[in-house]
């Protein structure tokens, strides 16, 4: 057969490289078109949206403009998702139209050469000598350079936010000395962060099984926040703290325990600069989104404005951080996670592609800045964990398009697993030796942590195609794992393999996540209903009690008491008949 002629080649490569320049400049049109008009039309600043929101303002009670922007939110959710999807297909069209168009292009320029015809050269040996003792000189110069320069670099370069505004972390002068840090045992014995010492919503301990807040059974004392927010209680020792805020305030709350009182607040000072004061949130996220964490020395907060701020637990600012409003359409909500004197803060937005997340370690004493990481992840909600898996301290991350964890000690990626997608708001848990992560609305999967780089082909152990959260993370106590979604749709699975056990309807509309106290399963409803079922095999209903008022946050425990975040009052349940309340 014979080969074709290199004039034939020449004219198929160039028709190829043709081809592919119409497809490379096609879609990069269409992603710069999408790039554009998502920055200039900025759907949470619709005319249509904002009007409703003046209604809102002056009617605030009325339910159908409620409903009308809750409406329009989830549309906006909706085309946030699509044109995140749109984007990742757009960029791998134009990465593969990218690789055919430039091996189309050397393909024909090989195909016009002539080859050379050989001559001999009398210098040859000579040249050859002369340009060995060149390259010998110019290896010498190149190390020498590069040493200068990694010199040069080690004492130079700076992370750029590990020098704020005055250097270092804003600190405020009279603040306690630290104090040591807690045991491990101490850690597990209180509630320090969202969902418990491990973010996994779970404690030994048992809960109470009933109570009525119309009737005062069972309630401990009741509290009103004066200020709202959707984060959950975190409680170590003798005090209960909570945060509020509006777009013009920030404020930490300390409540005691025993009988309610308000111990102190905390007014956090607004960032500098213009654009934190302008930050218009939704009112689904509010601007006090993010749960609050502790090390017993200190209490740290971060707001939907993105400014890192640790509290003593005498009511003083010890330090603050500025991280710079996010570029993210529902403010700064993800939650903190503390671990062993440090602060991890999971600071996602913007898109993949732009680079602009991080993670973040703080030292819990000082505020300096220990590691930060560039993510490959658009905004996200979800809430990193801290576990000891496979011998190593990891922090396990989600965001889309990547699962990922890292070492806690440096922040380097141990392993990453390309399953994310949409809009991630549940936080993962580490149950059973395995990694359980919910991508918002299809499925819930599970992971094996062993892994090293990109695990998606190799340790997925499973996963589902359910009906899942796009808001709740799940639970699990090792053997059964729990999602219910935001229409309270509840499902257990076997922890191990994945196997779907049961399903059932709650009839009621949920935001807030499960949690396993003592053996039982509570599911707090929207309306304050908390169901309290059998974790087993079987659906098993033990008590329904009523809150009177609207839950979104989670549930925390300790020293055998419930606390429960409503929509303007803090809760502590025992279970006793002996009601206490606080106006």
């Amino acid at each position: 057969m014979t080969p074709p002629s290199p004039t034939t080649i020449h004219r198929a490569a160039v028709a190829t490289a043709g081809v592919a320049a119409a497809l490379v400049l096609t879609v990069a049109t269409v992603l710069l078109t999408l790039h554009f008009t998502a920055t200039t039309n900025d759907p949470w600043k619709s005319p249509q949206l904002l009007e409703l929101k003046e209604q809102l303002r002056q009617a605030p009670k009325d339910e159908a403009v409620k409903t009308r922007i809750r409406e329009l939110d989830f549309q906006f959710r909706q085309s946030y998702v699509r044109r995140l999807r749109l984007g990742a297909t757009g960029g791998w069209l134009l990465l593969a139209g990218t690789v055919v168009l430039v091996f189309a292009l050397q393909t024909a320029g090989e195909a016009r050469k002539r080859l050379p015809q050989p001559r001999p050269d009398p210098a040859a040996a000579a040249n050859a000598a002369r340009r060995a003792a060149h390259s010998r000189r110019a290896v010498v110069l190149a190390a020498a350079a590069c040493a200068g320069g990694l010199l040069a670099v080690s004492w130079g370069v700076r992370s750029q936010f590990s020098r704020p505004p005055g250097g270092g972390a804003t600190a405020v002068a009279g603040s306690a000395s630290t104090p040591p840090l807690p045991s491990a045992e101490e850690f597990a014995r209180n509630w320090p962060r969202f969902r418990g010492p491990d973010g996994g919503g779970t404690a030994a301990p048992e809960a109470p099984l009933h109570w009525d807040a119309a009737t005062g059974a069972g309630v401990a004392w009741k509290s009103a926040v004066p200020v709202p927010g959707f984060n959950s209680p975190i409680v170590w020792g003798d005090r209960v703290f909570v945060s509020g805020a509006t777009r013009d305030q920030r404020v930490v709350f300390c409540f005691d325990t025993a009988n309610g009182a308000l111990v102190w607040q905390c007014v956090i000072a607004l960032p500098p600069g213009p654009g934190a004061a302008a930050l218009d949130l939704s009112e689904e996220t509010g601007y006090a989104a993010s749960t609050l964490a502790t090390d017993g020395r200190h209490v740290y907060a971060i707001f939907g404005h993105g400014d890192l701020t640790a509290v003593t637990f005498a009511g003083r600012v010890a330090w603050t951080r500025h991280l710079g409003v996010p570029r993210n359409p529902f403010g700064h909500a993800t939650s903190l996670a503390v671990w062993q004197g440090r602060v991890i803060v999971q600071y996602d937005q913007g898109e993949s592609a732009a680079k602009q997340s991080r993670l973040f370690a703080f030292d819990g004493a000082s505020g300096r800045l220990l590691w930060e990481k560039t993510r490959p992840i658009s905004s996200s909600w979800a809430t990193p964990i801290v576990v000891e898996a496979a011998g190593r301290t990891q922090i396990i991350t989600l965001g889309v398009p990547l699962a990922i964890a890292y070492a806690f000690a440096d922040g380097a990626e141990l392993w990453s697993a390309r399953v994310m997608e949409g809009e991630v708001t549940p936080s993962p848990v580490f149950a059973g030796g395995l990694v359980l992560i919910i991508n918002p609305e299809h499925s819930l999967i599970a992971i094996k942590p062993d892994g090293a780089g990109d695990v998606t082909a190799t340790h997925v152990a499973w996963h589902t195609e359910e009906s899942m959260p796009d808001v709740t993370s799940p639970v699990s106590d090792g053997k059964w794992a729990f999602a219910v979604n935001s229409g309270g749709d509840l499902f257990c699975f076997e922890t191990k393999a994945g196997a779907k056990v049961w399903s059932k309807e709650l009839d009621t509309g949920v935001q807030a996540s499960p949690a396993i106290f003592g053996g039982r399963l509570y599911v707090t409803a929207t309306n304050g209903t908390t169901i309290v079922a059998a974790v087993g095999a079987e659906y098993r209903e033990l008590a329904r009690n009523g809150l009177g008022e609207k839950v979104y946050a989670s549930p925390a425990l300790a020293g055998g008491r419930l606390y429960l975040r409503g929509e303007k009052h803090l809760f502590c349940l025992n279970g006793s008949a002996t009601p206490a309340s606080r106006p």
